[in-house]
């Protein structure tokens, strides 16, 4: 499989072919794909999409990876009901077959080293709706050749919270002997203590001794809250994993405070006061503005300003949409939970969490 790669992310309308539910709060939402954009939505397992809908005469986008192997003609993604979530409450209750809504063309490098899979030995852990892109990459892994073998440590509150539950199993029928899948539930007694509960450090170098030694692994793919990510990756780093070989996706950064994604927040610019220039390309095409240097606003809050459609969807350093490479200038970024480092190495950025450090800044979104 050739590595991902990030091209110009774009929307375009398309139906909605299926929704299906998973559980109480959660559904598979399948959007068909004419064959004019084929091109534009072919993927990698591991990547996701970004939604753009109206709700209540406000423009709102969340991005959700996709749960489906490639497959030309269609694309599916899922959608857990978040507390308090305007846009995974509307999805869910609200979105139906013959529906359309903007989706962005696939993104995210969430699916490295995948080239070689003979004999490889991939494990992903995931907590909830983490579950989404590990469909995809299990199937992907296993359908790919016949000897690697995928392990999924899968935690939830209980068997009535488990996404895809149903799938799973039918995978576990598939392929016996190759996918090991573990069921850890916190608030739902198993036959296996080890299998109950929290997972917290001791636990998981539980399962490292027991279940996954980590000497017979190639891969690791963590994806989940950030608190039970980071916990995987220091854990695993403290048992010798080299970190090139751990790969990790946000759903939440667990900072209640970051910006939603669903707008640039409003700057005015006063006369007189010291601004920085930031300048953009775009489509081939150059705009400038000035901000204040009091606001300490992101470069993707002031391009907004000047340009709606500049990429972005979570708005928090989680995606990686908005990503830029800055040609001129210096900037501080706030997070990074994206970039890799090859891709910082070169220039790159994420607009929603840089802010200037010089009087002019350039970044170029087409590069």
């Amino acid at each position: 499989m050739p590595a991902a790669t990030r091209k110009r992310a774009r929307f375009h309308s398309l139906e909605v072919a299926d929704v299906r539910p998973l559980t109480a709060d959660s559904v598979e939402v399948t959007f068909a794909v004419p064959e004019e954009l084929h091109g534009e939505y072919d993927y990698l397992a591991g990547q996701y999409v970004a939604l753009r809908a109206s709700i209540d005469g406000q423009e709102l986008r969340r991005s959700y990876s996709i749960c489906r192997p490639p497959r030309a003609g269609s694309i599916s993604v899922a959608i857990k009901r978040d507390l308090g979530g305007r846009f995974s409450t509307w999805a869910n209750a609200e979105l139906h077959a013959g529906d359309r809504i903007d989706v962005m063309s696939p993104q995210g490098t969430f699916t490295s080293r995948l080239d070689d899979l003979d004999d490889k030995h991939v494990v992903g852990i995931a907590a909830g709706s983490g579950i989404t892109p590990l469909m995809s990459l299990a199937q992907t892994v296993l359908a790919r050749s016949d000897t690697s073998r995928f392990t999924l440590v899968y935690t939830n509150r209980s068997t009535m919270d488990v996404m895809f539950l149903e799938d799973l199993a039918e995978l576990k029928d598939r392929y016996p002997a190759r996918l090991a899948l573990h069921h850890v539930l916190s608030r739902e007694q198993r036959t296996a203590p080890l299998l109950s509960g929290r997972i917290d450090e001791d636990k998981l170098r539980r399962m490292l001794d027991a279940l996954i030694p980590p000497a017979h692994v190639d891969e690791w793919f963590l994806c989940g809250p950030f608190e039970l990510v980071q916990l995987c990756r220091d854990t695993l780093q403290s048992v010798g994993v080299d970190p090139t070989h751990v790969h990790f996706e946000l759903f939440t950064t667990g900072e209640p405070d970051q910006a939603s994604g669903n707008a640039g927040r409003p700057v005015v610019v006063q006369r007189g006061e010291e601004t920085f220039r930031i300048e953009f390309i775009l489509d081939g095409h150059s705009a400038t503005v000035e901000s204040p240097v009091s606001a300490n606003e992101s470069i993707l809050n002031a391009a907004l300003r000047v340009r709606p459609d500049v990429p972005f969807a979570c708005a928090g350093g989680v995606c990686g949409t908005c990503r830029a490479r800055l040609i001129e200038g210096s900037v501080q970024m706030t997070e990074n939970y994206a970039l890799e480092p090859d891709e910082l190495e070169r220039g790159y950025v994420l607009t929603c969490q840089s802010h200037p450090k010089t009087p002019a800044v350039v970044v170029d979104y087409d590069v």
